[in-house]
């Protein structure tokens, strides 16, 4: 699958840290066969791949469309249709399907949403659904 993850407050705090297991679930999506891609609503991330490393998981750094999600694909540079989301942005999730995850504002050691994202990711690819109340199947009516 091709995975798209956000950048503000889904792999990023306000404070430049990074989510905690971030590079490790890029791996092990990688492992299983997945792409990761990184997309903001504030434009291009590539400084943020760089600084924090992660340049070798990531496929692809994009503009993220903010309102008719999947017509303003093209026009922003966008070279594929989202499989799959994960972003705190409940709207964008609804619209592509993925994971709503609980926006991180700053280093949280005790943050585990990384780790979940993974279980729900696998979960989705063995069974085109998860059960996890943060899953969102494509095109579901927007709900929080």
């Amino acid at each position: 699958m091709n995975i798209f993850f956000d950048v503000d407050y889904t792999i990023l705090g306000l404070d430049y840290s990074l989510r905690p297991g971030t590079a490790e679930t890029f791996q092990q999506l990688i492992d299983d066969g997945n792409k990761i891609h990184i997309w903001s609503g504030v434009g291009l991330r590539a400084q943020v791949v760089r600084d924090h490393k992660l340049g070798t998981f990531v496929s692809g750094v994009y503009h993220k469309p903010l309102y008719r999600m999947e017509e303003r694909l093209e026009e922003l540079g966008v070279p594929l249709v989202p499989d799959f989301v994960i972003d705190d942005y409940l709207e964008i999730v609804s619209t592509f399907g993925g994971v709503y995850v609980s926006p991180y504002y700053f280093g949280n050691g005790m943050d585990s949403q990384m780790e979940r994202i993974y279980n729900i990711v696998s979960e989705f690819a063995q069974t085109g659904h998860s059960d996890d109340r943060q899953y969102r199947a494509k095109g579901t009516i927007y709900r929080r």
